[in-house]
């Protein structure tokens, strides 16, 4: 499990679909019983103390109209596609319920920028600019290879890294099918390499929730 700061007030947790029944218990010991209530995101619990939490369902998964029916959709297996993607480097995978059952990973040279002015600068800015575009070509030649046969399998489409970089990918006209299965969330992930596509498939999996504690 983990937690952060929300912007606006609050906090993130991050907690394994798994392992969800348990924290809820342990929000009504700290807070009592709370109200559940289904929203378009999943479910919000009130507690009598004010404490809220708001339990979003992870891509893909149907949002249940309880908690026992939110955890059971949230741990049943679903195939997602995953795409991360950082200036001149991606990693695509598929993945079935918690295992990545397909991946490529491809890293392309991106020049830096330059602290040189006058020609030179505006040079190699046109060269970084020809070696970003052909960086995210191949990274979309790659989703086309790996991700499109599976489009109409896949529950949803997880992305990460930059989401300039995410949004060059997607644009490509050949990976319209993937657009809609696109999630929401946009993962926070390092430089994409296998070990980092690995952890993104327990990332993606995992049940957000946005607690707030009583004034």
């Amino acid at each position: 499990m983990t937690s952060r700061p929300a912007a606006g007030g609050g906090r993130w947790v991050e907690v394994d679909p798994a392992r969800v029944g348990r924290w809820v218990e342990g929000f009504a010991d700290r807070h009592g019983p709370p109200t559940t209530s289904a929203r378009e995101y999943g479910l919000l619990l009130a507690a009598p103390d004010g404490a809220t939490a708001e339990l979003y369902a992870p891509p893909g998964a149907p949002a249940g109209v309880d908690v026992a029916g939110f955890v059971a959709s949230a741990v049943t297996p679903r195939r997602i596609g995953l795409l991360l993607a950082r200036k001149g480097a991606v990693a695509i995978g598929v993945a079935e319920g918690t295992e990545l059952v397909a991946s490529k990973v491809d890293t392309r040279y991106v020049q830096g920028r330059t602290a040189a002015g006058g020609w030179s600068q505006h040079r190699f800015a046109r060269r970084r600019d020809n070696q970003a575009k052909a960086a995210l070509g191949d990274a979309a030649d790659l989703a086309v290879r790996l991700l499109l046969p599976e489009a109409a399998a896949l529950a949803a489409l997880v992305c990460g890294g930059d989401r300039r970089a995410v949004d060059g990918v997607l644009a490509d006209r050949r990976l319209a099918p993937l657009v809609p299965l696109r999630a929401e969330r946009l993962l926070d992930v390092p430089e994409p390499r296998h070990a980092v596509l690995v952890a993104a498939v327990g990332a993606a999996r995992a049940v957000r929730i946005l607690v707030r504690d009583p004034d």
